[in-house]
């Protein structure tokens, strides 16, 4: 028996169908890619990462995680990923996960050709720092100079209860300066010092959260990052920088560090972002952006809002004897914080 047309003329319709999936399958696995995974804030990379798939035709697929978690929430996954790795590339913005990664070989050994101008302090085998930030105090402008607090130290005293905000000690950049202060006043002063903080701070959940909290007039006075400052600032919100510790051990400055995770899916796509992200170009509009960060190339040219380790005391840490304090450290905090 003859089919009828309509038979026929929904065979052609299938069989087209299954013609542009087919092709449509093709062209995708042809398309070049590359898994980051990113603890440097969303709204700061974006603009970067756009311009690196306009360059070389490589679509950058971008995971992040909260303000809160980014750095130790990425970490986690990478070590949970280690044996069947999604993620060719880490962009942390710090650096003690970093080295733990590496501790735990999860990072591969790559030197980028775009790193070369860069001191040797800022690299190891599978890591590389580039543009960093700072951890500072931000006040309002209306504090008076001799009200403001110089140290870290001085606002375990009681009178800072109430007027004092840091973010939880446990991710980011908080987790690491807390960890590195560990490392350097040791178990029992360290104890101490977080003993006392813990009473007098208004814990909240992010960096970001802190400065926001002082430029509202929340608090007096917060424990934060140069770049959640800056925003501020260039707001016109009324709120100003302390470098703390500079008649001590000085200020903490942290970078930020790219790595190529080992088995990457997507190695050859990695190298090539890691190279971008080095280039001196990258560095510069880090600097003159919103995140305004402190390039590390001394062949970049920048204008800075901020000042660097070349203007104020630099707290010389040394973050790989630092990191092995991490598990004793966090155990503290946690006793003391997670309340």
């Amino acid at each position: 028996m003859r089919c009828p047309k309509r038979c026929v003329l929904r065979g052609l319709v299938v069989g087209v169908a299954l013609a542009a999936l087919t092709l449509g399958g093709c062209q995708r696995s042809d398309v070049q890619r590359v898994v980051l995974y990113c603890a440097q804030d969303r709204e700061y990379a974006e603009e970067l990462l756009a311009d690196f798939t306009r360059t070389t035709g490589i679509a950058v697929d971008l995971r992040g995680d909260t303000e809160a978690n980014k750095s130790v929430g990425l970490t986690a996954a990478l070590l949970r990923e280690k044996e069947q790795p999604r993620c060719d590339v880490f962009w942390n913005n710090e650096p003690l996960n970093t080295l733990r990664l590496d501790a735990a070989g999860v990072l591969a050994e790559y030197r980028s050709p775009n790193a070369v101008d860069f001191p040797e302090w800022t690299r190891g085998p599978t890591w590389q720092a580039f543009a960093a930030r700072a951890r500072v105090l931000v006040v309002r402008k209306e504090m008076p100079a001799a009200d403001r607090p110089k140290t870290l130290a001085e606002l375990t005293t009681p009178a800072w209860q109430g007027r004092f905000t840091m973010a939880k000690p446990f991710f980011g950049t908080t987790a690491t300066h807390s960890v590195c202060l560990y490392h350097a006043l040791g178990p029992e002063p360290a104890r101490k010092l977080f003993t006392e903080l813990a009473e007098r701070a208004t814990v909240l959940a992010g960096n970001r959260d802190v400065a926001e909290a002082v430029a509202a007039g929340r608090f007096d006075v917060g424990l934060t990052d140069t770049d959640d400052v800056v925003v501020l600032i260039r707001k016109g919100h009324g709120v100003e920088i302390i470098y703390p510790d500079q008649d001590g051990e000085g200020t903490l400055f942290l970078p930020n560090m790219l790595s190529l995770i080992r088995g990457a899916p997507n190695a050859e796509a990695g190298k090539k972002l890691i190279d971008f992200l080095l280039h001196p170009e990258t560095e510069r509009r880090l600097a003159e952006g919103p995140s305004a960060q402190i390039p590390l190339n001394p062949k970049v040219r920048a204008k800075l809002e901020i000042s660097t380790p070349a203007e104020v005391k630099a707290w010389p840490v040394d973050f790989a004897a630092a990191v092995r304090e991490w598990d004793a450290a966090q155990a503290m905090l946690r006793d003391l914080f997670a309340r």
